[in-house]
């Protein structure tokens, strides 16, 4: 039988913040499933910031989306046919074939995921890659009991989870975000000691008030100013984890690079970046611990969910308009 399935392909490379002209919806139809392979559904797929930088083109930190072709990225479905041993209709199952309603693969490309979670797509949350990508950046600068942690996008889906791993470990935690109702989320949901709204004056001066003896460890996942605000906030030895700096990605022009660098070497700073792929040989030892807090009721799993992949486009744009409290997925079945 014949089976066809819609797929979002990039169009065009965009200028600045993506916009939906630079996608397109496409029907394909999919190749009979051959042995050793499974037909899968996608029921949730996952959309983050990171892929904005595969929209230019040339060499990067990973390859670039081919114009006319479908993009990817992680996805949760299930097993609708197989035939390899390693699955069977009904399985759950991880993979990096999102932005796509079906498609066959080898069990190689597949990863099994237990139903007794729910919602699945926790999995591509707290107990998915953006939650490996919190805890690897803690353990990068072996983030303790008593550090004060600063991280901004706090109320994003890797801020969110830092922060409360944080917590989990004993420190005192700061976050910025952009919007009352995220900030709310954050003290109340999150157990952050400390968020307030980047928009409502300068960041360092926020900082200034809010922890004035300064901070230990600053999570980086916006750059720019607010990287500027916490050179200066930090206390000597103190650690910046840099994950991500969405702050720039949409820029046409490079920016200056922070004025005060120079804090770098006057209060002995590290400064470390990080990819999560470089992690996958802890993967079990952060996923045993990050389900346990899950089970437990100990760590939370914000979602804001968009149904339907004619929505993947907008949904993904959205997460550079702050669109988002938490993790964005988009449901596709």
């Amino acid at each position: 039988m014949t089976r066809m399935s819609r797929e979002i392909r990039l169009v065009s490379r965009p200028n600045g913040i993506p916009t939906a002209a630079d996608f397109t919806l496409a029907r394909t139809e999919l190749p009979p499933i051959g042995d050793q392979e499974v037909l899968v559904r996608n029921l949730f797929m996952s959309v983050d910031p990171y892929m904005r930088g595969r929209m230019h083109e040339g060499l990067s930190y990973v390859p670039a989306f081919e114009l006319g072709e479908p993009l990817d990225g992680g996805a949760v479905g299930e097993v609708v046919a197989s035939r390899a041993a390693a699955f069977k209709p009904g399985d759950a199952v991880v993979s990096n074939f999102g932005w796509r309603e079906y498609f066959v693969a080898s069990p190689k490309e597949l990863r099994p995921v237990s139903r007794d979670v729910a919602p699945l797509s926790v999995y591509l949350g707290a107990l998915g890659m953006t939650g490996m990508t919190a805890w690897a950046g803690l353990n990068l600068v072996e983030v303790k009991a008593g550090d004060v942690v600063f991280i901004s996008g706090a109320a994003g889906a890797v801020g969110s989870v830092a922060g409360q791993l944080a917590k989990l470990r004993g420190c005192r935690v700061v976050g910025s975000t952009g919007s009352t109702e995220k900030v709310a989320f954050l003290r109340e949901e999150c157990g952050f000691d400390v968020a307030f709204n980047y928009k409502e004056g300068r960041v360092f001066e926020i900082l200034s008030r809010e922890v004035p003896d300064g901070i230990d460890v600053y999570f980086d996942n916006v750059g720019g100013e607010t990287l500027e605000a916490a050179l200066a906030a930090l206390r000597v030895n103190g650690r910046i984890i840099a994950c991500g700096a969405i702050s720039n990605y949409n820029t046409e022009r490079p920016r200056r690079g922070p004025y005060n660098l120079f804090n770098v070497i006057t209060k002995r700073l590290t400064m470390k970046g990080f990819m999560v792929r470089d992690w996958m040989d802890r993967q079990a030892e952060c996923e045993k611990e990050l389900g346990g807090y899950f089970r437990a009721g100990k760590l939370k799993n914000k979602e804001t969910v968009v149904e339907g992949i004619d929505n993947a486009p907008g949904a993904f744009i959205g997460l550079f308009h702050g669109q988002n409290v938490g993790k964005m997925v988009v449901k596709l079945a």
